[in-house]
């Protein structure tokens, strides 16, 4: 079985991943950089080479891009599934803070609430509650 860890390229690592962290609850866990590498120029020494972090409890990757500017998501949304309202509501208004509130996070005729948000960064979300389950 495979393992699905978003891996997201920016213009400025820390920031985008301290952004997640603050929005959604989680930690940085490491981080290297491209001055670790070896024979690395100095002007990119700082630069994030790949950084791993948790928020809202998915495990996900970040670098800094070298040779081209990042790209929207266009064709995929990320979501996230929370199990109460006021999660999915305070990681909603932490997303869209700075970003385009896509469709707003309301109770769908499913039974679920439901919204879509393209975040500061280009980062399309989906934020959802679970489906309750049928008795």
């Amino acid at each position: 079985m495979a393992k699905l860890t978003p891996y997201f390229y920016s213009e400025d690592a820390r920031s985008q991943a301290d952004f997640y962290v603050q929005a959604l609850g989680g930690q940085i866990i490491e981080q290297m950089t491209y001055g670790q590498a070896p024979g690395t120029d100095e002007a990119l020494k700082d630069r994030i080479i790949h950084m791993s972090f948790i928020a809202a409890g998915v495990n996900f990757f970040i670098a800094d891009t070298m040779h081209e500017p990042p790209g929207r998501s266009s064709s995929f949304d990320l979501n996230l599934e929370f199990k109460t309202d006021e999660e999915a509501q305070r990681a909603f208004a932490n997303l869209s803070e700075g970003g385009r509130i896509i469709m707003a996070l309301e109770k769908q005729f499913w039974g679920t609430l439901f919204g879509r948000l393209e975040d500061k960064f280009g980062i399309k979300w989906q934020i959802s509650t679970e489906a309750l389950k049928p008795q």
